[in-house]
């Protein structure tokens, strides 16, 4: 079972992507670092030489950063220091001026406009035959809509960005979907084929849930590199600084059904820190049939992600579900060299979310594939209170056995997996295909406080196709809270067998419960874990 940590401090959360992709249109443009002391001059932007570039001389630069001393870059003064909420949705990108699309590339790129919740300059180049040019843009470059037109100084060149997207023939080869894109601190997300924006992923967790207030390291320099030969691959490097951290990062980008993106972190400590999350995941979950109750609400589910899946080193499965908990709660799973390790969206069916605008079931689900041997550590999920979808509630992460110190340097590498990622049907381990949950005891009669019925179907695998009358076991545990009952039964007409556990605890009692089905010798499912807040 996973170690549960009390949290003795509120999660400090960004919800930046959700944000901006609810405040932005989708087709925007990069901006560069400039001086914008002159707003209303007429810009005509010059491009500083070029400089050579790679990535062990990003990584060079970042080593001797962290030598130095933080310095936070000063909020943005004239029109861009003045926008709010209301302003920033009247911004948008003028399509005319997407970058590459006059050349033979499979790629067209944008950016996110500064200000608002995004006042510190991102620095965007573009990297050919190893040296690296200053990509340089003006509010010529956008649109801005009603009122805001009249505050905005005309032919003015921009500070900076807050991010950049990356646009791609993904699903139709006529039409230029967005692939990927990078804004606010270190956060990122992409999308596979017939996938719709849900979660994301962020280049380092620091003290996330801790009694150390959590720090948001930023990118703060991004440089695109092209296919030289214009084929289906984009590699992003960038630079993180934050006051405990500087890292240069590498992402080699390749679009698919499955998009997949080679990452390479290499990370120079200036302070300690308390925990350190490398590949960390953020996403949603409001309610599913466990805890749809709560919420009075005409859609069935409404979550970018309802498990955390571990496979581990030696091939065995952990599937935990999700919660919307009453209280802030981190779980800890002990792990060595664990194989992947990533937030998924299972269900693909419309009548399960019943959600035309949203289209939950098209989020793409996310896994980490460590890369070399990262020896011992624990897969972290952290869970915190929400009552709106808005809000990003999840995160997971890997945390290293040794923790990170002053003057340390770290190097990861990993794969990431975006997209639906089905179940593999060669797979002879039945998988979790749905968690229920609801009062104790029996239909018709009076439910007992401290009591809860937990309904796990188990579908495929080798024993999707086994008869009803065949003697499987149930094999539960439970910490903090005592079994009442167990039965396993086949669904009639299906490859799903049901496993109902019913359980009683104590007031208050943050009980953890393990399960699987076991026969002929072996174990025949996934490892469900789960964890319940008896908070009656």
């Amino acid at each position: 079972m996973p170690m549960t940590a009390p949290l003795t401090a509120p999660l400090s959360r960004r919800a930046l992507l959700s944000v901006a992709a609810a405040t932005l249109p989708v087709t925007l443009v990069a901006m560069p670092l400039r001086s914008f002391a002159q707003e209303t001059a007429t810009a005509t932007p010059t491009a500083a030489a070029a400089q050579q570039f790679s990535f062990d001389l990003l990584t060079e630069e970042m080593r001797v950063l962290a030598t130095q001393p933080h310095v936070t870059a000063a909020a943005p003064e004239g029109f861009l220091g003045d926008l709010d909420y209301d302003d920033y949705r009247l911004i948008r990108f003028a399509d005319s001026r997407a970058r590459w699309q006059d050349e033979k590339t499979r790629f067209r790129l944008g950016a996110f406009h500064m200000g608002w919740l995004f006042p510190e300059p991102v620095r965007l180049f573009e990297v050919e035959g190893g040296m690296a040019s200053e990509m340089l843009f003006s509010t010529d470059d956008f649109e801005y809509l009603n009122e805001l037109a009249e505050r905005v100084p005309a032919h003015a060149e921009l500070p900076g960005v807050a991010g950049f997207r990356l646009n791609h023939p993904l699903n139709r080869p006529d039409k230029w979907d967005e692939l990927v894109a990078f804004v606010g601190a270190s956060y990122f997300r992409a999308l596979g084929r017939n996938s719709a924006y849900g979660i994301s992923a962020r280049g380092l967790a620091l003290n996330t849930a801790t009694a150390v207030g959590e720090e948001f390291p930023r990118f703060s320099r991004f440089y695109t590199e092209r296919d030289t030969g214009g084929g289906d691959r984009m590699t992003v490097y960038a630079a993180l600084e934050g006051p405990s951290v500087t890292g240069a990062y590498r992402f080699v980008i390749t679009p698919g059904t499955e998009t997949v993106m080679d990452v390479t972190c290499r990370l120079f400590f200036r302070q300690d820190v308390a925990e350190l999350g490398i590949a960390p995941l953020t996403s949603m979950f409001l309610f599913s049939e466990k805890n749809r109750a709560e919420f009075d609400d005409y859609r069935p589910n409404v979550h970018d992600s309802d498990g955390l899946r571990i496979l581990r080193a030696d091939g065995d499965v952990i599937w935990r579900p999700l919660n919307n908990p009453p209280q802030l709660t981190g779980s800890y799973f002990a792990e060595t060299a664990p194989r992947r390790f990533g937030l998924h969206q299972r269900d693909r069916d419309f009548d399960s979310y019943q959600d035309t605008g949203a289209r939950y079931e098209r989020r793409p689900s996310l896994d980490v594939e460590p890369l070399g041997d990262w020896g011992k550590g624990h897969v972290r999920l952290v869970e915190i209170p929400s009552d709106l979808e808005a809000n990003d509630n999840i995160v997971a992460y890997w945390v290293p056995e040794a923790p990170a110190k002053a003057g340390d340097a770290r190097e990861f590498a990993y794969r990431l997996h975006w997209g639906d990622l089905p179940h593999d049907q060669g797979d002879p381990l039945a998988y979790v295909f749905e968690t229920r949950s609801g009062h104790g005891g029996f239909a018709g009669v009076e439910a007992q406080q401290g009591t809860r019925k937990f309904v796990v179907d188990y579908k495929g695998g080798l024993i999707g196709g086994m008869e009803p009358d065949t003697e499987l076991q149930p094999v539960v545990t439970i910490a903090n809270g005592t079994i009442t009952g167990t039965v396993v039964e086949k669904i009639a007409e299906s490859d799903i067998w049901r496993l109902v556990i019913d359980i009683s605890a104590a007031d208050g009692a943050v009980v953890e419960l393990a399960a699987h089905l076991a026969g002929f010798d072996r174990k025949l499912t996934e490892n469900w874990l789960y964890q319940w807040i008896n908070a009656t």
